[in-house]
């Protein structure tokens, strides 16, 4: 048995020919519509992108008890359970995160794993090798990160030398080389098409993007405020979709390596992405700092089971999500798992739906959201978006033993306000530290949002029905006491 995860980051589900965009050059994506099962309701769970890895290894929800932070102690990761039961586990990545303080635990889970430098803000090649930026385009980004990327471009010559499509070259080296071999996992992972949106020119002249060192391509994150940037974020997509346009290139040479070495019949294969973006929906560019809309946690993802390869080409209206990711491989590797998690199994889900001959949703309330910030419920029709409620968007707690964030620890004024508690479901029983943090998201001023996603699919048309409300508050309250939310989610929430 094998198994392959295809994992791309920020992939948004709005930009692929599958899911009806017209004008965004996708062809191999479109492959996966015969060679899989497409799914309509799958989901993330927590944001953004190592929050979302967590969830990715325990499938437990992340963003209520933790930002942005390393695997701990108390987590129990599925990968590393195949690891521990006969099944070799391998990454090829050039997600630099994972070689940051905060995400520096979830390579050692594998097997192997081998990376590749220079993505985004990577801190590889000495800055000062790095030529003086004069993109000065008012979207983009400013700063050491930008700085940083200047350098890392300094070893690109050929698009052979991008780390993403070293990556994917990566990947395909691996299942070359063990095409006859068995009982092996492997996660091919890019970066791409994440921001900054570098792309070869001939991807760029597919959608005649501007040819100006002023270009869009990697922009801060912000609430628009008028239309002064509307023409920039028009030149902004069509780099994004370059982007896509290449990630989708080199998906096609891994389908070619499946196709020519008939490993379908043998071979659980998962495409995926940890959370979309917003390019100007709702008036947002970015993530995190927003409301979470469906541009940004409705996901594309697609899975072959080897098993019933009759399913392929169907799609699937089931609900889904991140969390459901670590019991489906486990479950497909026959592994007995008695580990406390919050997902389930998709293959099971897919057994469960043909038995019934199930063809619309089932009905499955679901979490998402981001640490500090919005907590949201969906139930197959509504989405409820729920908001801090008091002005300093407090109190906020994180649930740690490992005190780092993305790029350092926690402050010394953090760290004064530890202390160890009792255990709970989400730390698998095992004491914990628990900080009082201040408050960087402001969700107070945004304000709760209720949609029907059913009647309202863009979300464009925000309802204000007190007895929905209602309703939503008591699914998402019952949800957060059921994975033991700290209480002080509850009082931020506004909830009892």
């Amino acid at each position: 048995m094998r198994a392959i995860m295809i994992m791309f980051d920020t992939l948004s589900k709005r930009f692929l020919s599958n899911f009806g965009n017209e004008w965004i050059k996708t062809p191999n994506f479109q492959r996966l519509q015969k060679k899989m099962i497409t799914f309509d309701n799958f989901y993330g769970g927590s944001l953004p992108c190592i929050p979302a890895r967590r969830e990715l290894h325990t499938g437990m929800y992340n963003f209520p008890f933790r930002s942005w932070g390393p695997l701990e102690v108390f987590d129990q990761s599925a990968i590393e359970k195949l690891k521990n039961n006969g099944v070799y586990a391998h990454i090829v990545t050039d997600h630099s995160h994972y070689w940051e303080d905060g995400g520096a635990t979830y390579l050692p889970r594998y097997s192997s794993w081998e990376g590749f430098r220079g993505q985004e803000g990577d801190r590889w090649i000495p800055r000062m090798e790095g030529e003086v930026n004069q993109n000065q385009n008012a979207l983009n980004k400013k700063g050491v990160s930008v700085e940083q990327h200047m350098a890392n471009i300094t070893r690109i010559n050929d698009e052979k030398d991008i780390s993403s499509v070293q990556t994917i070259n990566a990947g395909i080296d691996f299942l070359e080389k063990n095409r006859d071999k068995k009982d092996w996992f492997l996660q091919i992972e890019s970066f791409d098409p994440h921001e900054p949106f570098y792309v070869p020119d001939k991807y760029r002249q597919i959608y005649d993007c501007i040819k100006s060192e002023d270009i869009p391509y990697w922009p801060t994150y912000q609430k628009l405020v008028d239309d002064r940037f509307k023409d920039d974020i028009e030149d902004l997509k069509k780099e994004y979709a370059a982007l896509i346009t290449m990630c989708d290139h080199y998906l096609g040479k891994i389908l070619d390596v499946l196709d020519q070495n008939d490993m379908w019949k043998d071979t659980l294969v998962i495409v995926n992405t940890d959370h979309g973006f917003l390019l100007g929906e709702h008036n947002w560019i970015g993530k995190n700092i927003s409301p979470v809309y469906d541009e940004l946690v409705h996901l594309p993802f697609f899975i072959h089971d080897p098993s019933h390869p009759e399913r392929d080409g169907s799609i699937c209206g089931q609900i889904a999500q991140t969390i459901d990711l670590p019991e489906t491989l486990l479950d497909y590797f026959n592994i007995h798992d008695d580990t406390v998690r919050d997902g389930q199994s998709i293959l099971k889900v897919l057994d469960e739906a043909a038995k019934s001959n199930e063809k619309h949703v089932k009905e499955r309330d679901i979490l998402f959201g981001v640490n500090g910030s919005f907590a949201c419920v969906y139930d197959g029709k509504y989405v409820y978006m729920r908001a801090s409620q008091n002005p300093d968007n407090e109190p906020l707690v994180n649930y740690t033993l490992a005190f780092t964030k993305m790029r350092g620890f926690y402050s010394p004024e953090d760290m004064k306000s530890l202390e160890l508690v009792k255990g709970n479901r989400f730390t698998q029983g095992m004491t914990v530290g628990k900080l009082s943090l201040r408050n960087h998201m402001d969700s107070y001023a945004l304000g709760n949002y209720l949609f029907d996603i059913v009647k309202d699919p863009n979300q464009e048309h925000p309802l204000h029905d007190e007895a929905i409300e209602e309703i939503m508050v008591e699914k998402l309250t019952k949800l957060l006491k059921k994975i033991e939310a700290p209480k002080e989610e509850f009082i931020r929430l506004g909830l009892k």
